[in-house]
């Protein structure tokens, strides 16, 4: 008996380091389109696109304003846009305060189709129904700041020939804690690394819930219908399967505020994963399907991602299991020096220690607090694989559950670095 557990632990444990090892190049080899910038000529693209701008809130009195304020700095023409504000079954002073600011207010009450996605759903079909017509609807949650330079960005963009395009998330309260930092550290690898070389490489980048835009053709005719608690992730793998093509935006900047302490960020997190879980059953098989059937590149590679929560799992699992045999050196992990010599792991987890640094450094990201920020942030990226598991235990709970902001600060404060 004891022979048979040995050997199902040795061999288990060889299995999920050639998967780890196989996805992690995977990953890197597309992250290394990013390292480059390239320049496209989009100096004769004018202002064209009309827009209707929707802020999704729920009980978001303390920073509504903020937004809308950057809303209405865009140096874009003002008649070719509108900012209506979704006061989501709100107790308290959002709808107030949003209208005096200058949004267009619509409350929705509905306790029964709690989330942003149910929002945003209804909120289209009010767009659709409307006599105005917009070009492209652009999406923005209550605590975002958006760089003046948004619009014309995604104008740019669209009169490309995009439908879809996601803009650059950045932190507006990176420093706050070691948990908003690491989340800041995250999203500035994600921009850089995951989003931009798939830009480069005509694959689909990847919704990111805020700072997005969506041409009201493709909302018209593919409907919105992402409302589980991942709804950017949902919607993102249903465009996938209609063959449409997520775009990138580097220069259009949204300001988002992130979790401040471990318990907000698990419980956010969280959410996230179980989103993931629900989207992975419901989507994994068909894109893999389309992937193998048509040769269809930007399937297979929204499955692989699908996929990335169990390598989360994974990557925890053999921490654990390398912990046990540092105390334990009987322990049957010996696939390390088997499967690929020691020496190789050695120069991974070097590389590994110094590849986020220098991302950021090139993302121009890069200051002592960062530097600070980057000997937490391995623990962060662990915490990751048992909210993973927790999440994907928890993927039949569909509950929503609201992430209070209240990190007051406008446009002007965070690009001017106070």
């Amino acid at each position: 008996m004891e022979t048979i557990i040995y050997y199902t632990i040795f061999y288990f444990s060889e299995l999920i380091q050639v998967i780890i090892f196989i996805a992690g190049c995977y990953f890197f080899g597309i992250s290394i389109f990013g390292w480059i910038k390239k320049k496209e000529n989009v100096s004769d693209i004018k202002p064209e696109k009309k827009f209707a701008v929707v802020v999704a809130a729920h009980n978001e009195e303390l920073v509504i304003s903020h937004i809308i304020d950057s809303l209405f700095k865009q140096n874009y023409p003002g008649e070719l846009f509108d900012v209506f504000v979704i006061a989501d079954n709100c107790t308290d002073n959002t709808a107030k305060i949003a209208e005096a600011h200058g949004a267009k207010i619509h409350i929705r009450e509905n306790t029964a189709k709690r989330g942003k996605g149910h929002a945003l759903e209804w909120m289209f079909e009010r767009i659709f129904k409307m006599d105005i017509r917009y070009d492209a609807i652009a999406v923005f949650d209550a605590d975002n700041l958006v760089s003046p330079n948004f619009l014309s960005e995604m104008n740019i963009q669209l009169c490309r020939g995009h439908k879809v395009v996601q803009g650059y998330i950045d932190s507006k309260n990176p420093f706050d804690s070691w948990i908003t930092c690491s989340y800041s550290i995250a999203f500035w690898l994600s921009n850089r690394i995951f989003q931009l070389p798939r830009y480069y490489l005509r694959l689909s980048c990847g919704l990111c819930g805020t700072g997005f835009c969506v041409d009201t053709n493709v909302l018209s005719e593919l409907k919105w219908g992402a409302t589980c608690l991942t709804e950017d992730l949902e919607y993102t793998m249903k465009l996938a399967l209609n063959g449409i093509k997520i775009a990138w935006s580097h220069k259009a900047v949204v300001y988002d505020e992130k979790p401040i302490t471990l318990k907000q960020s698990w419980r956010q997190r969280k959410r996230w994963m179980q989103g993931h879980a629900d989207c992975a059953s419901k989507y994994l098989g068909p894109l893999f399907r389309q992937a193998f059937s048509q040769g269809d590149l930007i399937a297979l590679d929204c499955a692989l991602y699908l996929f990335q929560p169990i390598r989360l799992i994974f990557v925890g699992m053999m921490t654990i299991m390398m912990w046990i045999q540092t105390v334990y050196p009987e322990f049957p992990l010996f696939s390390v020096q088997y499967v690929f010599p020691v020496q190789v792991w050695y120069v991974m987890g070097l590389f590994e220690i110094l590849y986020g640094p220098l991302v950021i450094l090139a993302e121009k990201k890069f200051n002592i607090k960062v530097l600070l920020g980057f000997v937490i942030y391995p623990f962060y990226c662990l915490t990751w694989a048992p909210i993973a598991l927790q999440g994907f235990l928890e993927r039949n709970n569909k509950e929503w559950s609201h992430t209070a902001h209240t990190r007051q600060l406008s446009i002007g404060d965070v690009e001017n670095g106070n």
